[in-house]
């Protein structure tokens, strides 16, 4: 029972918070006179000559240029041509942009959720710069929230170039950088659109070649960092048909009212205004490694070796590029705002015999829970193999949490087969000789993964951040979705689907061998002991269903490694016990806190779900 001096508190701490909110709100607004001065201001400076007077804007000879002028020639209406690569290594999808960013002709598009301040984000942006002096149209699409807190960096963006444009989505308060106490004041003023994020990731060049998956602009997508670096995953296309859909799409959110140039933002606008002109160059920022951007970028000129990676290229037919709507989250109820997230759902009940799912957050949404719970409940049900992140490996213990919650549902209700990956996998040699047994020796040495990363225990960790589907080997997602409530309900998503099984052949593999026993551990019931065993299974089953105080410490399911000598099995295999040794809920976690911290949040974090 509370007493009179708690309910005066609690009416207090209230009535602070709002009022915190409505002066920020009465402070927040385009400040227009400063937009007009800003933007005139920037028409007037930027600069507008080119270094190069050809008509092809002195693009480099390039491998995949050449593939796109085939895909255009043999393609017709009926029967669309394209090449397809998937990008499974980070340093070389940071070279292939550099490398594209070199040959564009005419157009580049970029669209991310993050942009960083280091030395990835530093060099895209700076070649970026560099095409639009020469001739190339550039713009940028980045979410606000997490894209360049840095309003000296926006400022001389807007100054770069008069072909350069870049524009912040949905932006908090109108404008660039959100300081601690407008984040809080957004929580409870606006919350609804605050929450809604464009989570897309396109790069576009010239129309026609693209790359679209998991990365954003920062180090740790490209193997580029020194504590924590992500397996990722992207396809590159190349061909009119998928091209034609990424710009509609780009074109889309580029257009839409909460895609606002910098010159509208009014941080952005105070900094143009008194920053002189001489400043309008990006200089490379203190602590970037700048021996190693000019070895990448001379990397990027060598024809020979960018000719043997464009070798790699599948020909295939149809590709299809799907991106949610920029206004996805402003009418809930209308289908056609949410084309991805409807494609992924459609396929996924369309299954017949097995559906290969990676992603970094295993927590499922209602409809992707229907789903699966009718795929298992066939009568011949489909086989569900998931490669997901341990609590060791992940970014979000919040949201492993969540998934650490509901894994006898995962396991029980819908079979799946689920493999967590290891902060540490195994070596790169490794990983190439599992790549090519997984592959029938097809693709020969054609990843060598990690190997810009020291795997030992005081090393760099990894961790998953590809989202990809293989269903039936035939079908291949790959793109932007975390297959989550998020990415289903507030973010905006984008990404491929491709019909084709030398393709699917290729992802598959790769997921696979991120769940090999030596790269993950396998998620599997613990051993049962009698009438304890069974009571206790009766309580967690209990306790799970509860919404909040989900305080059973003793779960359905554990973590099990691969004995040596032994042969990997699936849970149900007699001699699955025989050749796995239970290693715990959170094998090579040392941190009690961080233990502490996820059985919280198993406990009350069930209504957050979405918003994590």
């Amino acid at each position: 029972m509370s007493t009179p001096v708690a309910r005066s508190a609690t009416r207090w701490l209230a009535c602070l918070a709002w009022l915190l909110a409505a002066v920020l709100l009465a402070g927040c607004g385009v400040n227009r006179p400063l937009a007009r001065q800003a933007a005139a201001r920037v028409a007037l400076e930027r600069p507008q000559q080119l270094d190069c007077t050809r008509s092809d804007h002195c693009a480099i000879a390039s491998a995949y240029a050449e593939l796109a002028r085939r895909a255009r020639s043999d393609s017709r209406a009926e029967a669309p041509v394209h090449y397809a690569d998937a990008l499974e290594q980070g340093n070389e999808a940071l070279l292939l942009r550099v490398h594209l960013i070199r040959a564009a002709r005419h157009s580049i598009d970029v669209q991310t959720f993050i942009w960083a301040e280091d030395d990835a984000g530093w060099l895209v942006l700076d070649e970026l710069i560099q095409a639009a002096r020469r001739g190339v149209k550039v713009r940028i699409l980045a979410d606000q929230l997490f894209a360049l807190d840095d309003v000296d960096w926006l400022a001389r963006i807007a100054r770069a170039h008069a072909n350069l444009e870049f524009r912040l989505y949905n932006p908090t308060f109108d404008e660039a950088v959100t300081q601690p106490v407008e984040f809080a004041a957004s929580l409870l003023c606006c919350f609804s659109r605050f929450n809604q994020r464009m989570h897309n990731k396109l790069f576009l060049v010239d129309g026609e070649i693209g790359i679209a998956g998991g990365r954003n602009y920062e180090n740790r997508y490209f193997d580029w960092d020194q504590q924590f670096d992500y397996r990722d995953r992207e396809l590159l296309v190349i061909g009119p048909h998928a091209g034609a859909q990424m710009q509609a799409s780009f074109e889309r959110f580029w257009a839409h009212p909460r895609a606002v140039p910098l010159t509208r933002l009014n941080d952005v606008n105070a900094r143009i205004m008194r920053e002189p002109l001489a400043a309008q160059d990006l200089a490379m920022p203190a602590g970037v490694d700048a021996a190693r951007i000019e070895a990448l970028r001379r990397r990027a000129l060598d024809a020979t070796a960018l000719a043997a990676l464009a070798r790699r290229m599948l020909r295939i037919g149809v590709v299809d590029y799907f991106s949610d709507a920029p206004g996805k989250t402003e009418r809930a109820d209308d289908p056609a705002l949410r084309a991805l997230t409807a494609r992924i759902g459609g396929l996924l009940a369309q299954a017949q015999r097995e559906i290969v799912l990676e992603t970094p957050y295993l927590v499922l949404s209602r409809p992707a829970r229907k789903v699966f719970r009718a795929l298992h409940q066939r009568s011949t049900p489909v086989d569900v193999i998931v490669s997901t992140n341990s609590l060791a490996a992940t970014d979000a213990f919040y949201v492993y949490a969540l998934s650490y919650k509901y894994k006898k549902r995962y396991l029980r209700g819908y079979g799946f087969r689920i493999h967590e990956f290891k902060p540490f996998p195994a070596d790169a040699a490794q990983f190439v000789a599992d790549y090519d047994a997984l592959s029938g020796g097809a693709n020969r040495g054609r990843y060598q993964r990690y190997a810009q990363a020291p795997l030992k225990r005081s090393g760099v960790r990894l961790g998953l951040h590809a989202k990809s589907l293989v269903i039936d080997e035939r079908t291949t997602i790959i793109g932007s979705h975390n297959f989550d409530p998020r990415s289903d309900d507030y973010n905006t998503e984008s990404g491929f689907i491709i019909d084709d099984a030398a393709l699917a052949a290729r992802v598959r593999a790769a997921i696979l061998l991120d769940a090999a026993p030596q790269n993950a551990w396998v998620i599997a019931p613990r051993q049962r002991g009698g009438v304890l065993a069974r009571i206790n299974e009766s309580i967690g089953d209990v306790s799970t269903a509860l919404p909040l105080f989900d305080l059973w410490p003793f779960r359905y399911a554990s973590s099990f490694e691969l004995k040596p000598g032994c042969a990997p099995s699936p849970p149900d295999d007699p001699q699955f016990y025989a050749c796995h040794e239970d290693v715990g809920d959170f094998p090579e976690v040392d941190l009690p806190l961080k233990t502490i911290y996820t059985r919280i949040v198993t406990a009350f974090g069930a209504g957050l779900v979405g918003i994590l």
